[in-house]
């Protein structure tokens, strides 16, 4: 008896409720039986009991079967016997399909969100039956508590990120505010304020300039005046003679 490579599996997803689901569940139990003669190991998964590896694949359909060999994920789509199934494995028909892309892989950083998307959907679920059913909570009442739990985890997750936000790229009213004129200054802006700093000067000149005329008349009369006395002395000496 040959031993089974793992790296060659089937998976089929499926629930119980599902209709579809039931009637593949013969074929695909025979077929299951087969599988160390194929070299195939052959499995299933309950997506009610395995929320999140449902969500890595992704599954919106049931039953949905996948091959898998050396990590390449292919989506079976053909009929669902168990003469099928063995003829896609013999005559290696999956070869014909094109493998998933990397980016939506079940081992993506993409995926593994979904998963946990997922897994807290059922945990909310599993959450609200316990709420109505053992806690005899009405569903209005279930429903406030998610809402109110909702409301509070929305702002601690906002400050959290305002604190983060604020810490990465710090707030414009602590650096120091700059000024027009620490701008560069344009060449005819240079010359205009050139020249009003020439005119500020000779106008200061202007008023230094009036200043000391203000002062001179008091000295120059002095002056005249002793002049005129040394003018007028020799004739008074005249006179006295």
């Amino acid at each position: 008896m040959k031993t089974p490579h793992l790296v060659v599996m089937l998976q089929s997803f499926y629930a119980p409720w599902c209709p579809a689901c039931q009637n593949l569940q013969p074929e695909w139990e025979d077929f299951a039986e087969l599988g160390e003669d194929l070299e195939v190991n052959i499995a299933k998964v309950d997506v009610t009991e395995q929320p999140g590896l449902s969500g890595r694949f992704i599954i919106t359909a049931l039953p949905t079967i996948y091959h898998c060999k050396d990590g390449e994920f292919r989506r079976y789509q053909g009929p669902r016997t168990k003469e099928d199934f063995i003829n896609f494995i013999n005559d290696k028909q999956w070869k014909t399909i094109e493998p998933i892309s990397s980016w939506f892989g079940p081992g993506s950083f993409l995926m593994s969100s979904m998963s946990a998307l997922f897994q807290l959907s059922m945990w909310i679920r599993t959450c609200h039956n316990y709420f109505i059913e053992d806690l005899k909570i009405p569903v209005w009442g279930s429903y406030t508590i998610f809402a109110l739990a909702t409301l509070f985890s929305g702002l601690i997750l906002g400050l959290v990120m305002v604190f983060v936000a604020d810490c990465l790229c710090p707030s414009k009213r602590n650096k120091p505010q700059q000024y027009p004129y620490s701008k560069k200054i344009l060449p005819e802006s240079a010359l205009l304020l050139k020249k009003l700093e020439q005119e500020q000067e000779a106008d200061e000149e202007d008023v230094s300039d009036d200043e000391l005329e203000n002062e001179n008349p008091s000295k120059k009369d002095f002056s005249q005046t002793a002049m005129r006395q040394r003018v007028f002395s020799p004739l008074s000496i005249v006179d006295k003679s």
